[in-house]
């Protein structure tokens, strides 16, 4: 190293000194004299893998400097939105060539550099041999400063730079990082560690942001930085932990490192069938989009998008956003790898909701068949991927977490090699199927609506055990609109609701009117059992099909209202959601039967607090009880509709189901 490079290396590491010699004397005095060791490079480290265990992962490198390849931007890129998270550098974060430590304590002051200049002044005024021997004192301090320096920038009197052949105890880092970020993290540990010469080991863990969560919030992780994909991992971890009785994680977010907008991923095959109208969260909404979502339960970037859905969905009409859970929910890919592979074989164009950042992933390994993204116009938001410290920010530690939070900071071309964004959602990527330049900024993400919209799907989404009742007595020949009968309408909004439900929802069908079935008021045609079952599912539509040959008879509602519950918990299933589905177009008629005292009676004797059967009524057309259907699903912890016309039973049967999400508290 030649002196002007010691001497650059010296302002870049104590910065604010104001000479050279001032730097020396300030790091020599408290240190004392010490041998100069060689320097050497450290073996490569072994990072791991973690998804619920450890896992050998193979390092990936970057190749520096190396020119990304151009690709012609697509045809049907919009411009879609980014939320970010302003941050701000630690003082004592950077690598090597960024900022340094504070000077040592009890260091020399200015006074010293002032005899200095005051014994040259003097020196005029001198006899020329002492002038002669100031000149030769002043060459020697020279000599010794720029050795000085050199040893300090070298790292042979620099404690923070002391290689572990100079004695230096190795300091461990252990990050957990998202699986998406966590290749990007473990090639500039490499970088961070070497920075160091041997004195810090990191060791960089991939691991589900989810999994991690989880982890925090029962106290079992032992790491000092975690980095998820997104913030609302924190509120879910301080939230889990509560609910566990736990005291809330040490955590302290210092702001996000990278960002990836939410985008549509599709098959390059389709992309242009898909593009053929603007690419906006309102098709999916309106269901001419079909769209695939992974489990937003283990997905942030899933999360993100049922938000946008949300942002987009009408204030007016709460049935929109939830009928696009229900259809969403009906099949849920086991992973976004297994949705970009399945996306291609899909009867319809499909799109994906994931993060630019897996679109990116995805097409680098799979650069013969890549995936196109596109951007919602009409906004979106992203993940955040926040720089989380964990426990307590003290001495030493806290200083390696601030040095290692600069090196990923002052490495921003690594981040974007990799398929990320900047934090304003700037930034150019070069890879094939994405937007080189970035997409418009939109708000960002909401941690309490995100909470809620997990709960509503979560309970949208949970598995149904379901029997359907349905009126068939005489009235239901009645006319409706549109030259059908009431059972031609019911048929139709039934057919559509059948196909909103996933294959691993159970049902049942049952019919009733007066002495349906010798005395009995109920005939039970279907019993329940998954759709999943190709078989099961054509005898459902088959008894569908058939209600316009069943029709006659009163209407026993009581008797067969208390029938279907007891046969819903005769078969209880604790794995999933229990009911029972009334559709009547009237009121009780059977004067044999019970009435609805005894009935709400009954109802309460068998009611069990941890196994609930809710019953949830539709009434359909004007001459339903409302008054009575509401006392009994109330009795049970369900709800009561009213479709006055008939075109209102298609989203009241959605609303059926979407009526999961309040219990027991539905009004």
């Amino acid at each position: 190293m030649t002196r002007g490079e010691s001497q650059q290396r010296l302002a870049e590491s104590a910065p604010g000194v104001a000479s050279v010699a001032e730097a020396v004397a300030r790091a020599v005095q408290p240190i004392g004299r010490r041998m100069v060791a060689a320097h050497r490079r450290r073996p490569s480290r072994r990072t791991k893998r973690v998804r619920g265990g450890t896992y050998g992962m193979r390092r990936r490198a970057i190749e520096w400097g190396r020119p990304s390849r151009s690709v012609r931007r697509p045809r049907w890129e919009s411009r879609g939105g980014f939320a970010y998270t302003d941050c701000t550098l630690p003082l004592d974060g950077g690598t090597r060539s960024g900022s340094g430590p504070p000077p040592p304590p009890n260091g020399p002051d200015s006074r010293e550099c002032s005899v200095g200049r005051h014994t040259v002044e003097a020196a005029a005024k001198k006899p020329v041999r002492p002038l002669v021997i100031s000149a030769i004192a002043a060459a020697a301090v020279i000599g010794v400063v720029s050795t000085g320096a050199y040893l300090w920038v070298g790292g042979h009197l620099n404690p923070l730079f002391a290689s572990a052949e100079d004695g230096c105890e190795t300091e461990d880092l252990v990050v957990v990082a998202d699986i998406s970020v966590a290749p990007v993290v473990e090639d500039l540990a490499e970088v961070f560690d070497k920075s160091r010469d041997g004195c810090v080991k990191t060791e960089v863990r991939a691991q589900e942001a989810a999994d991690t969560a989880a982890l925090i919030a029962g106290g079992g992780l032992n790491a000092d930085i975690w980095i998820p994909d997104s913030s609302v991992w924190l509120d879910r971890a301080a939230a889990t932990a509560q609910s566990l009785g736990r005291n809330a994680p040490q955590m302290k977010s210092k702001g996000s490192i990278a960002t990836s907008p939410i985008v549509f991923a599709a098959a390059a095959s389709q992309t242009e069938q898909i593009a053929s109208e603007p690419v906006t969260w309102a098709r999916v909404l309106g269901g001419s989009l079909q769209a695939l979502l992974p489990d937003p339960e283990a997905s942030a970037a899933s999360l993100a998008g049922l938000l946008a859905l949300k942002s987009k969905s009408s204030p007016d009409d709460p049935r929109q956003f939830a009928g696009a859970m229900i259809a969403l929910g009906k099949t849920i890919p086991a992973s976004t790898g297994a949705a970009f592979s399945s996306v291609s074989t899909m009867n319809q164009p499909t799109v994906v909701i994931s993060s630019e950042r897996l679109v990116a992933e995805y097409n680098l390994k799979n650069g013969s068949e890549p995936l196109s993204a596109a951007y919602p116009v009409d906004g979106s938001v992203a993940l955040d991927y926040p720089y989380i410290a964990l426990g307590e920010l003290k001495g030493t530690r806290a200083k390696l977490i601030g040095a290692f939070e600069g090196t990923l900071r002052h490495n921003p071309k690594a981040f974007r090699s990799a398929g990320f964004r900047a934090l304003d959602g700037t930034g150019e990527l070069k890879i094939a199927g994405l937007s080189m330049t970035p997409p418009t900024p939109a708000a960002g993400l909401d941690g309490a609506a995100q909470v809620e919209i997990l709960r509503q799907w979560g309970v949208l989404t949970l598995r149904s055990r379901m029997l359907a009742v349905i009126d068939v007595s005489g009235s239901m020949e009645e006319p409706a609109d549109n030259g059908l009968r009431r059972i031609d309408v019911f048929q139709q909004a039934a057919l559509g609701a059948m196909q909103k439900f996933s294959g691993e929802v159970e049902m049942g069908v049952w019919v009733f009117s007066t002495q349906r079935n010798g005395d009995l008021d109920y005939e039970d045609l279907v019993p329940i059992g998954p759709l999943a079952d190709a078989g099961h599912t054509q005898q459902i539509a088959g008894v569908i099909a058939s209600l316009p040959d069943r029709l006659g008879g009163a209407t026993g509602l009581y008797d067969t209202t208390l029938a279907a519950v007891q046969r819903v918990r005769e078969t209880y299933d604790p794995e999933k959601i229990n009911s029972v589905l009334i559709i009547t177009d009237g009121r009780n008629e059977d004067d044999n039967g019970i009435d609805l005292d005894t009935l709400l009676a009954e109802l309460a004797k068998i009611a069990e607090e941890n196994e609930p059967v809710p019953v949830i009524m539709i009434g359909f057309g004007p001459d339903t009880d409302m008054d009575a259907m509401q006392r009994i699903a109330k009795s049970t912890g369900g709800a009561a509709y009213s479709a006055f016309h008939p075109e209102d039973l298609g989203v009241v049967l959605v609303d059926a189901l979407s009526q999961r999400s309040c219990r027991p508290d539905c009004g």
